[in-house]
């Protein structure tokens, strides 16, 4: 092979992963700072996640359960549920417009919102 045709390949090989990498990170970062907490089809709460301060909600569930909320620097996550699965719990903090929160047996959700509704 000539040295143009190798330079040619890491080029395109260059911006192909250039691109990916693209896409990852913006499919992680969210859209906007809002964040809403649900239960039910009902909005409990929102934030601006630039202006929360560090605080912890407990939701109790219809049923008797409950599920606890935490933001803290600028992040949200879940830090306690008594649901069975945990995955609301395990889920980590909301980074994603594109991965909400959930806990469905208390029928929780947190998600990031843009000025207009669900994001």
């Amino acid at each position: 092979m000539n040295k143009k045709l190798i330079a040619l390949l890491i080029c395109v090989g260059l911006i192909f992963v250039s691109s990916i990498v693209i896409v990852v990170v913006r499919e992680t970062q969210p859209a906007g700072q809002m964040v809403e907490i649900i239960q039910d089809g009902t909005t409990l709460y929102t934030f601006d996640m630039g202006k929360a301060k560090n605080q912890t909600i407990r939701i109790d569930a219809p049923d008797g359960g409950y599920n606890i909320i935490t933001i803290q620097d600028g992040t949200i996550f879940m830090s306690e549920a008594d649901c069975p699965d945990q995955i609301c719990v395990h889920t980590g903090v909301l980074r994603s417009e594109n991965v909400p929160i959930v806990c469905l047996p208390h029928k929780v959700i947190i998600h990031f919102v843009d000025g207009e509704g669900i994001a």
